[in-house]
């Protein structure tokens, strides 16, 4: 069991057995250092196979599917969590049993933990979604409002502006009647398909789909040619620069799949 922060406040948490504190106290379980958030802000407790959310104080604000919630609730795999200003994703990570002969090799039997690798990935590339990575496992809708599974602080997007969903060969955008639209590689559409390596576009905030294992379409292996400026020594200094940017950009991707 894990908790995926889609906005990138945290990094993705696995929850332990027993009581899994999250907050903004120097040893909770899942650290939340911002505004908002109470030393102890709720509990996630770890029992089996079973998780449930606990709330040990009526006045710290907590949303389950953008509903807010007391008490104690019982969680399923892809609820979306509210912590005060922050969204969680609750996701059941695959479980890889044992062989059936630990002994001969030295297995203990226990059960390993293996991290669930998304088919998808919205990696923002401007404005407020600059650099983060947003995981899509399921339909997840966008927009400003907290309770959006990827929630944008940003005025020119609207509260609910676009709901998207994996399919075979990328994802199935559908707008929802937002106030600035909705584009796909430039073109506004009110739905559309959205492959590994197009353009996502709302208002002026863009993102790139990519996937792991899966060839960009179009993409081109870069060529480097050296200039001839009259006889003259090419600039070797800004083609080194040139290629260096590019190969950090390709290591992101590749760490970011890897983790």
């Amino acid at each position: 069991m894990k908790l995926i922060f889609p906005n990138g406040e945290h990094p993705q948490a696995l929850l332990n057995d027993g009581i899994n504190r999250i907050g903004s106290a120097p040893d909770s379980q899942v650290r939340l250092n911002f505004p908002g958030i109470a030393p102890v802000h709720c509990e996630l407790s770890l029992q089996g196979s079973g998780v449930t959310l606990r709330v040990p104080d009526a006045s710290n604000p907590i949303t389950l599917n953008g509903k807010p919630i007391h008490g104690v609730m019982a969680l399923r795999s892809n609820d979306m969590i509210g912590i005060g200003g922050v969204q969680a994703r609750f996701v059941v990570v695959e479980v890889a049993r044992g062989r059936s002969a630990p002994e001969a090799d030295g297995d203990s039997g226990s059960t390993r933990l293996r991290m669930a690798v998304p088919k998808f990935v919205l990696r923002g590339v401007s404005g407020a979604a600059f650099g983060k990575n947003y995981p899509v496992p399921s339909q997840v809708t966008i927009g400003r409002a907290p309770e959006c599974e990827i929630s944008i602080a940003s005025d020119e997007i609207s509260r609910k502006h676009a709901q998207i969903k994996p399919i075979s060969d990328g994802l199935s955008v559908e707008d929802l009647g937002s106030s600035n639209g909705t584009f796909i590689n430039g073109q506004q559409v009110k739905q559309g398909i959205l492959r590994p390596g197009d353009e996502l576009r709302l208002d002026t905030i863009r993102f790139l789909l990519v996937a792991p294992g899966m060839e960009i379409p179009g993409a081109q292996k870069a060529t480097l040619k050296l200039p001839v400026m009259n006889n003259k020594r090419p600039n070797i200094t800004g083609i080194v620069v040139a290629a260096l940017a590019a190969s950090a950009v390709g290591a992101g991707l590749v760490m970011y799949f890897l983790r």
